[in-house]
């Protein structure tokens, strides 16, 4: 699962980034990088524009101020023709998961793979060494609908690193789940974090955070605050290798 080493020492840049929607102002005056490697945990209240800030990384929106930069590229630059293949080096892990009810759970995985033109049995022999690695080999042929949140949420980061991203958000993948299982899912971003991939998690549980020895970038009313919480985190927030 372990992808070349990139020339990229800041795989994510905000340079003074705002986002305005028609109606108010969600972000503004945004200005951190995030390193190759590096595991950020992101924070704030429901409505403070955790979704919006992932958005932007992925380039579901533009930014309406300032400059986000993605693999040292600027995002308002990419063609629309070339939209698809920046994005299969960003993993998505969502807070519903978002699996296909009428596909198996392996098969749920593999499709990753199979929609970047990777044969059915290939993708399929993926897919279950990293559900086995997720813990779930005992379920590739079961429907996903019978699963725990917590298990589905393990499918859908399995599906999300399939193919072998450089960098994975996550955003509120534990919303669902009680502390413990949260936790063990956090763990599992550990694993894939110590393998090189760039991790940035967004959460609301203080709990979860305080768990973890992670740097914190937390949003308050679309503006990040340096001073929440932890301050060794919050001073390492910026510059965490």
């Amino acid at each position: 699962m372990a992808h070349p080493r990139s020339e990229i020492i800041e795989i994510v840049k905000f340079d003074q980034v705002g986002l305005r929607y028609p109606r108010r102002q969600v972000l503004q005056n945004l200005s951190f990088s995030l390193k190759i490697g590096s595991f950020h945990f992101l924070t704030g209240v429901s409505g403070a524009g955790k979704t919006s800030l992932l958005k932007l990384i992925y380039r579901g929106v533009l930014p309406t101020q300032g400059t986000v930069r993605v693999f040292g590229k600027d995002v308002s630059k990419i063609r629309a023709s070339t939209l698809p293949i920046f994005r299969q080096r960003i993993g998505l892990v969502l807070q519903d998961g978002h699996l296909l009810p009428h596909l198996s759970i392996v098969d749920n995985v593999a499709l990753a793979l199979t929609i970047t033109g990777v044969k059915l049995k290939m993708a399929r022999g993926q897919a279950v060494e990293l559900l086995q690695w997720a813990g779930l080999g005992d379920y590739l042929k079961s429907n996903p609908t019978i699963l725990s949140d917590g298990q589905k949420q393990r499918v859908a980061i399995a599906r999300a690193v399939i193919t072998r991203p450089l960098i994975l958000l996550a955003d509120e993948p534990t919303g669902h789940l009680d502390h413990e299982a949260a936790s063990r899912l956090v763990h599992l971003f550990q694993e894939l974090n110590r393998i090189g991939t760039t991790i940035l998690l967004a959460t609301h549980s203080r709990a979860l955070v305080a768990d973890f020895p992670y740097p914190e970038l937390h949003l308050s009313h679309g503006q990040l605050i340096a001073n929440h919480g932890n301050p060794l985190h919050q001073a390492r927030a910026i510059h965490a290798p």
